[in-house]
C-alpha cells in the first residue's frame, strides 16, 4: 500500500528503528525490496535515483515505481533522490513520488533554503514531502568511488533552516559518503547528537553500504530514522548477473536472470532491515 513519507517515518520512530530507502534502477529490484518489506513486515521507501531520472523514461520509471507501492503489503513510499531542479521535482510530484530529496548543499546557505521552500510549495499540491540536505555528503548517487568525507552539517545552521523551509527530512553530513569510503569511516556522533538536539525533524543518514554496522546501530541511537542504501544493492544486483550470466545466455533466459536479481536484491534488504529494526535507547 502507498504511504506518505511521514507516514513511513513516523511508523519507523515508533518502532525505535529506521526505514530502509532503497535505490531501485528498475521494476525488478523494487520488487525484491518490497519482498523483502513484506516479510518483515515494516514499511520502506524506493528511491529513484538522479540519473534515472533523467534519462527518456525517467518519470516513467517512477510511476511503474507508484504503481509497485499501491499494491505491496508493505507500506511503501517513493521518493526522488538528490535533484536541485525545481522541474524535476514538479515532473517527479506529477508522476506520483510521496516525497524528493532536495540537495541544495552546494549552493549558498540562503540560495539552499529558497530551493527548499520552493520545492515544499510544489509538493503541497499533491501531498508530497521534502528531505533536503546540509554540510556536503561526497560522492556520486550513481557511481561508486572510493572517496573521503565533505562539509559536515552545522548544527545552529540545521536549526535556522529547518524552522525556515518546512522540509521534512534532514540529510546529515557526519562523514558518511556516497559509494565507497576512501578511509575507514568514522561518524562524528557528537555532531549527529547536536544536529538532533537542534531540529525536531526526521534525520537520514546516506551512505549506508560501506559502514560497519555498530556504526549504523549507533546512528541510529543517535536519533536516525531514514538510512540510505544504493551501492549494495548495486553490488548484488551485478554480483547475481554475473554469476549465472554464462548459462542464461546460452537458453536466452531473461526470466531467470530476473529472478536471481530480485532475490538477492531481497536477501540484501532483508539483511539492511533486520540491522535497522534493532531496537537501541535512543538520546
Amino acid at each position: 500500500m502507498f504511504a506518505t513519507f511521514t507516514e513511513v517515518l513516523e511508523q519507523a520512530a515508533s518502532e525505535g528503528r529506521a526505514a530502509g530507502a532503497f535505490t531501485c534502477y528498475d521494476s525488478t529490484q523494487a520488487a525484491g525490496v518490497l519482498d523483502a518489506a513484506e516479510d518483515a513486515g515494516v514499511g520502506v521507501i524506493l528511491l529513484v535515483s538522479p540519473g534515472s531520472f533523467r534519462l527518456r523514461r525517467g518519470p516513467d520509471l517512477l510511476a511503474a515505481l507508484r504503481t509497485l507501492a499501491d499494491r505491496s503489503a508493505a507500506p511503501a513510499c517513493v521518493q526522488l533522490d538528490h535533484v536541485s531542479d525545481l522541474d524535476a521535482v514538479r515532473a517527479a510530484f506529477a508522476a506520483g513520488a510521496g516525497a524528493v530529496m532536495v540537495d541544495g548543499s552546494h549552493l549558498p546557505w540562503e540560495h539552499n533554503v529558497g530551493l527548499t521552500r520552493a520545492a515544499v510549495e510544489l509538493g503541497r499540491a499533491t501531498g508530497g514531502q521534502v528531505e533536503s540536505e546540509l554540510g556536503g555528503i561526497a560522492g556520486d548517487e550513481d557511481v561508486a568511488e572510493a572517496i573521503a568525507a565533505g562539509a559536515l552539517t552545522d548544527p545552529e545552521e540545521a536549526a535556522r533552516f529547518t524552522e525556515r523551509t518546512g522540509a521534512a527530512c534532514l540529510a546529515v553530513s557526519i562523514g558518511n559518503v556516497h559509494g565507497h569510503y576512501r578511509d575507514e569511516p568514522a561518524l562524528d556522533f557528537e555532531r549527529l547528537a547536536a544536529v538532533r538536539a537542534a531540529t525536531p525533524i526526521a534525520l537520514s543518514l546516506h551512505g549506508a553500504s560501506g559502514l560497519p554496522a555498530e556504526q549504523v546501530r549507533r546512528a541510529l541511537a543517535e536519533g536516525v530514522v531514514k538510512v540510505n542504501v544504493n551501492t549494495e544493492l548495486r553490488g548484488r544486483y551485478l554480483a547475481a548477473v554475473g554469476a549465472g550470466l554464462d548459462g542464461w545466455r546460452a537458453g536466452s533466459d531473461v526470466q531467470s536472470l530476473a529472478t536471481s536479481v530480485r532475490q538477492a536484491t531481497a536477501e540484501a534488504v532483508a539483511a539492511t532491515l533486520a540491522l535497522l529494526a534493532v531496537q537501541m535507547k535512543r538520546a
